[in-house]
This record gives structure tokens, C-alpha cells and sequence, in this order.
């Protein structure tokens, strides 16, 4: 249910008097443009907030209230704890009296853009005599186990930020733990102030700083209600096209709050449907890795490090800079790899693509949440297959493997230099058919566009699986019963459980239908040249191939075609024959290979040792997404899309402004004055700049030796 105030679409008035004074810079730069909506500009926000609300977006009154009802029960249990240990600790009857702790939420729910079912982040602040290692981790663990209303109860000590997950009246919790330096927490405690940062240690920073930068960000945004209707908007839009996940080396709810909230500032006085159109303009044509700031990053004198390239070598080698507003700033996007960034871009550039649609009445907004078909873009993949004893193993099992997936893509670009490529993909899938608890993760693999490629080259990337396998059995908790197996996979040969009905999807275009007629149009010359002739010569070196160009039948796979192709998980005895059998499909099968070889494998007990052949690495595309916009991995975007085409008459002037303020180069980026508007810290650019710029390279680690041989 939608309330009256989220529903509202009347663009905030311009009086006249306002118009005479210097327009309020948000932001560490002047904005793009001051201008405000549109008649078509009010509509199309209507009808984007009608597609949210009747996508589910909105959770009903009653849910909302139960979150308040679970949040006040978490606060009177955590005042109860602390009270508890004061008075176990010897401390005066007043000073149990005055005990106290607090809880303070931050992420979506702070933000205001929770949905149906979302997790609660939650912080508790309590005194400095209460650690997070026993009392947190340990009595408060023991107190919430015992309660029946708590489920799924799992403690994360060891994360970058320890956290305690679990569900409460079947309300999902994450709760944080920091202790400052006070002997009794005051009910009014202002948690943005940075003496709380005084004699506290760096989990405790991490910790409280999630409330400290939804605080901040609330407060640098023009308009709060456009802003969370925006990023509501965005991210549906990037949990539809797979690339909302911290984890694996997306983007999480704070990074696409921070693009959001920027894009708000240089658009203060533009509706929903506007900073939506405005979010893929800015972000395609962004010159990363320019750091996307809020503010100016705070120095201070309390010893933590900012984010400085200029200081800390390790900084310069972040590819997509989303830069946190509250000290110490920090980036928040050091998860993403020159893979990960890669696929952003190109879903930047299909985002655009379609806004300049809807902006033209080609498109409605239901369009731009196509979803990304992920099984039908590559022709390579990765699969992961976990296995535990029982439901609450697997969930711990499964949180450590998906936490290091993103050292996996790190592994094997170092390990191929750059050359193969990763996009993790982040859902998970349960095989019903098997007995076990289970989930599997998938990777697509492909050759950087650009490479030149060898006869016969081979990516050998057994050793690169090897050490990811040997860091995920290092586990400190690990159980009997947790598994791993890593293995190669063609795409016909994707599981049909990872489908919603089972069943093989046909070959989803790879341009949407507007486009694809376009792409027909000018190909049509060629092909009824070049056509027969190709695929006479396909089908002669490959009497199995599949035509790409003829529509694929949908088709079931039975049981046992599918234990044939998917991995499975079996004791170390059943194993060794498995892996023969691969091995002995392969040398039958010698009509798959062809250009490409990757060669994976693992030293696992539980995994299966396989060289699996590739059609072809370099040739897939962002399904629905244009011809060649490939992002680059050297700090820029190349960028196809032409800004200065007339959209409607509420990005006439928008455009105009940008066309004047500065030119597009041969990257597609900006030149001039624009460019230091959409780079955000002048100064910083100029150190920068100086210093030669910012490397995007990965960090340098061990390097493992690699096998890339030609066949004869």
C-alpha cells in the first residue's frame, strides 16, 4: 500500500524570489542543471510510481507496524542485557539504574526504501564495559537462542564488520554491536557527532559508521522524497539485471544510495523519472575511476585513514570509487574488479538505452526491468556446488563461500592477466532432486573484447581453482558434511533446476525488439551473401552445431541427461570415476572443440577435475543491451550514446547545458569544464592528474603460474 505522500508528484515551485539568489550547491560541485520538470516529465513520474507500487514495492501498514513492534521488543532486550552485566560486574545500584543501550537502524529501513520482507540493519550502542567478543558474541547470542520468537540465529564475528544475523517474529535482523567510551549511554546521544569516534577501535568505526553516512546522505539530498523514490527505482532496477551485491563485486544498498543521492545534486530541482534518466546519462558517460563524493572528505585528527590515493597506495587500484560522506570516508565500492565494473557499465549503457526510449514514448517503464538473462549470455560458466549435513550448516557454509566468490574473480584475472573475464552472478540455486541441503553459485567466463586471439589457446585455470578451494577449506567452523565442487560447464549444459519451470529457455535476443529490427535491417545485405556459405562451413566442422540464427525449441532435460552434464557431489571413490568419465566424454566428443580451452579443476576430495572446451569466449553481449559498449578496464568509459540527440522538451535544455559546458572525447567522456562537474573533487583531479592518474590495476598478489598453450 502506497501512502498519499509517497504518491505525491508535484515538482517542488520555483518562487521568484528564489530565483534571484544563487542557487544552494549540493554536493563538492555546482550542479548540471537547475531545471525543473515538465508536464510529460510529472507524468511519467506517475506512471513510474504506479509500475513500483504494483510491482510489490511498497510494504503494507500492518508490516511496517510490526517492524516497529520487533524493533521496540530488540530494544527493551538489549537495555536488559546491559543492565544485566552491570550488575553481574559489581557496579552500584545507580549505575544498574542508569544502564542503558541503545538501537539505531541505518540502510534501507533508515533510508526510507525497505520493501516487503527486507532485513532490519540495526545498530547497538552500549558502554565501554560491555565487549562485542564475550557479552555481544556470547551472552547476547545465548539470551536470543533461548527465546522462541528468534530463528535462523547466526553470529559473523570474524566479518569485516561482525554482525549478528537473525529473524525475530520472522522479521529479518542484522544487528551490530559497537561499545564507546562512555561509562552510560545517554538516550539522546547524537550518534553523527564525531567525538563518539573517540578511544574506539577500527570494527567499532565500521560499525557505527553505516548509521553515521544514512544520516549524512539524508541530509545532502536536495529532496528526500524524490531522492528515495529514485533510488527505490534503481534498485529494482539492479536486483532485475544482476548486478545488486556487495558480496560477489556489485554494487550493495549504500553504493547505489551514494550514485543516487549525487545524481540528486547535480538535478536538485528534477522529479523521479528525470534523475532515473539522468542516473544512466551520468553514470555511462563517468570517467572512472574519478571518485563519485558527496562532500569533501573530512581530515581529522583521530589517527583512522580516509581515502586518498595520493597516500595510500592500495586506493589507487579501486576501480569504481563510491566515496562514504561521514568520517572517516572511506570507499564503500572496494569490492568491485575490472570484471564486475565491466558488466556495471554495460548495464549503464542498456539503462540509458532504454530511458532515451521512454523519454521518446518508445518505451514504457517496464522495460527497463526487463530481466537479465544471465544463461543465455555466455557460453562459458563456472558452477559452484555446496553441500552441508543439514539447513543450518549449509547456511553458514554458504555465507563463507559466497563471501570469498569475489577472491575467485580477483584469482583468475590475476591469473590470466586480465585476459579471461568473470561476471559472478548473484542468485543462488537449490537442486531439489538431491537428498543433501544444497546451493550452487554460477560464474560466466569470457575473453576481454579486444584480445587478440591465438589458434588453440588455452586458459589453464586448474591452479587458480586449487587455491580458492584450499582458502575455502580453511573455515574456521568447518563442519563433516561441507563440501565444495568446482566445475566447467558449456551453457547447454546449465542444470535445468536454475530455470523457474525446468525447462531450457530459448535464445533470448540480444538486442531489445526496437533495436533488433535496426541491427536485421543492416545485416540483411551481408547475411543473404555470407549466410549459407557459413553455415555450411559451421556444420561441416561441427555436425552438432546449432545454428544461432535458427529459433531454439524449448526442451525438457531428463534426469538422466542432466546427472550426466551438471556435477555432482559425491564421496572421494565416486569421484575419481566421475572425473574419468569427463575426461573419456571429452576425447569422444572432439566435435566441441574449437578455439578456446579452459581447463579447470580443484584439490578437494569433493570436487570433480575437468577440461571442458568453450565455443567461443569473446562473443556474447548484455542480453537486450546495444552493439559494442563495452566498459573499459582502463579507467575510462567508452561511451556510444549521444548526448546532445533531442529527447523531450525536458531534456532540450538539459542537453543544450551539457553540450555548452563541454565536448564528448573519443572515450565518450567529458572534456572541459563539464568534466570537472561530473569528476566531483576538482583538487583531487588535479593531484591526481599530476600524479599520472589513478591506477585501475588489481591488486598485485603472489602470482601463480599459468598454462596458455596453443594445440596443434
Amino acid at each position: 500500500m502506497v501512502d498519499s505522500e509517497r504518491m505525491s508528484t508535484s515538482p517542488s515551485p520555483t518562487t521568484a524570489s528564489s530565483r534571484s539568489l544563487p542557487p544552494k550547491q549540493y554536493g563538492v560541485t555546482k550542479p548540471i542543471s537547475m531545471s525543473g520538470p515538465s508536464e510529460a516529465d510529472i507524468q511519467r513520474t506517475r506512471e513510474l510510481k504506479k509500475f513500483l507500487a504494483e510491482a510489490g514495492l511498497y510494504e503494507s501498514k500492518e508490516e511496517a507496524a510490526k517492524r516497529e513492534e520487533v524493533l521496540g521488543r530488540i530494544r527493551q532486550i538489549v537495555k536488559d542485557w546491559v543492565k544485566d552485566l552491570t550488575r553481574l560486574r559489581g557496579y552500584s545500584d545507580q549505575m544498574v539504574e542508569d544502564a542503558n543501550a541503545l538501537i539505531f537502524t541505518f540502510g534501507s529501513y533508515r533510508l526510507g526504501v525497505h520493501g516487503p520482507g527486507a532485513d532490519i540493519d540495526t545498530l547497538c550502542v552500549g558502554p565501554s564495559y560491555v565487549n562485542r567478543e564475550e557479552d555481544f558474541f556470547f551472552i547476547l547470542h545465548n539470551i536470543l537462542a533461548e527465546m522462541e520468537e528468534v530463528t535462523e540465529l547466526q553470529p559473523v564475528p570474524d566479518a569485516h564488520v561482525p554482525v549478528m544475523k537473525f529473524k525475530f517474529d520472522g522479521i529479518s535482523i542484522d544487528l551490530l554491536y559497537a561499545s564507546i567510551s562512555h561509562l552510560v549511554v545517554p538516550e539522546n546521544l547524537d550518534i553523527s557527532d564525531m567525538s563518539i569516534l573517540y578511544d574506539v577501535d577500527e570494527p567499532t568505526v565500521r560499525s557505527l559508521n553505516g548509521c553515521r553516512v544514512a544520516d549524512q546522505i539524508l541530509k545532502l539530498v536536495p529532496n528526500v522524497e524524490h531522492f528515495r523514490t529514485t533510488l527505490r527505482c534503481l534498485k529494482f532496477w539492479a536486483k532485475r539485471r544482476g548486478v545488486y551485491s556487495n558480496v560477489t563485486g556489485f554494487l550493495g544498498g549504500v553504493n547505489w544510495a551514494l550514485l543516487t543521492a549525487r545524481v540528486c545534486q547535480l538535478y536538485p530541482n528534477a522529479v523521479p523519472s528525470m534523475l532515473v534518466a539522468r542516473f544512466f546519462r551520468v553514470y555511462t558517460l563517468w570517467r572512472w575511476p574519478n571518485p563519485v563524493m558527496l562532500c569533501a572528505i573530512e581530515e581529522a585528527e583521530l589517527g583512522f585513514s580516509v581515502w586518498d590515493p595520493r597516500k595510500n597506495p592500495r586506493d589507487k587500484t579501486h576501480h569504481m570509487p563510491i566515496i562514504t560522506p561521514a568520517y572517516p570516508c572511506m570507499n564503500s565500492s572496494y569490492n568491485v574488479s575490472t570484471s564486475t565494473h565491466r558488466v556495471m557499465v554495460d548495464q549503464f549503457q542498456f539503462g540509458n538505452k532504454i530511458c532515451q526510449e521512454i523519454e521518446l514514448n518508445k518505451a514504457q517503464w517496464s522495460a527497463l526491468f526487463e530481466p537479465y538473462f544471465f544463461f543465455n549470455s555466455y557460453k562459458n560458466y563456472l558452477q559452484v556446488d555446496i553441500v552441508a549435513a543439514d539447513v543450518d550448516d549449509l547456511r553458514a557454509w554458504k555465507g563463507w563461500v559466497e563471501s570469498r566468490l569475489r577472491q575467485l574473480t580477483l584469482m583468475i584475472e590475476r591469473d590470466t592477466n586480465d585476459k579471461l573475464q568473470c561476471h559472478p552472478y548473484p542468485h543462488e540455486y537449490v537442486d531439489l532432486s538431491k537428498p543433501c541441503t544444497n546451493c550452487s553459485f554460477f560464474m560466466g567466463l569470457r575473453r576481454k573484447p579486444g584480445e587478440m586471439v591465438q589458434e588453440g589457446q588455452q586458459f589453464d585455470i586448474r591452479g587458480t581453482v586449487e587455491n580458492f578451494k584450499h582458502s575455502i577449506n580453511m573455515y574456521m567452523f568447518w563442519k563433516r558434511g561441507m563440501e565444495i565442487c568446482v566445475s566447467h560447464v558449456l551453457r547447454k549444459q546449465i542444470p535445468s533446476y536454475v530455470f523457474p519451470e525446468g525447462y531450457k529457455r530459448s535464445r533470448h535476443p540480444k538486442f531489445p525488439p526496437q533495436l533488433q529490427s535496426d541491427k536485421q535491417s543492416r545485416e540483411d545485405g551481408d547475411a543473404d551473401q555470407t549466410g549459407s556459405s557459413n553455415r555450411l562451413l559451421k556444420r561441416k566442422k561441427d555436425p552438432d552445431a546449432v545454428d544461432e540464427d535458427t529459433p531454439r525449441k524449448r526442451w525438457s532435460i531428463s534426469p538422466q541427461r542432466q546427472s550426466s552434464r551438471s556435477p555432482e557431489l559425491m564421496a572421494p571413490s565416486s569421484l575419481n570415476s566421475r572425473t574419468e568419465s569427463n575426461f573419456g566424454q571429452m576425447n569422444s566428443n572432439k566435435n566441441l572443440l574449437e578455439q578456446d580451452i579452459v581447463e579447470v579443476g580443484s584439490v578437494s576430495n569433493s570436487s570433480v577435475i575437468t577440461s571442458l572446451t568453450s565455443d567461443d569466449v569473446g562473443n556474447e553481449s548484455v542480453a537486450g543491451s546495444t552493439e559494442g559498449n563495452n566498459g573499459s578496464t582502463n579507467g575510462s568509459v567508452e561511451g556510444s550514446n549521444n548526448l546532445g540527440s533531442s529527447q523531450s522538451d525536458s531534456c532540450d535544455a538539459d542537453s543544450e547545458s551539457l553540450l555548452e559546458n563541454g565536448n564528448l572525447d573519443a572515450n565518450g567522456v567529458f572534456c572541459n569544464r563539464l568534466q570537472g562537474e561530473l569528476e566531483p573533487s576538482a583538487g583531487l583531479g588535479k593531484v591526481l592528474q599530476s600524479m599520472g592518474g589513478i591506477d585501475s590495476e588489481t591488486v598485485q598478489k603472489p602470482v601463480i603460474r599459468l598454462s596458455l598453450t596453443t594445440t596443434a
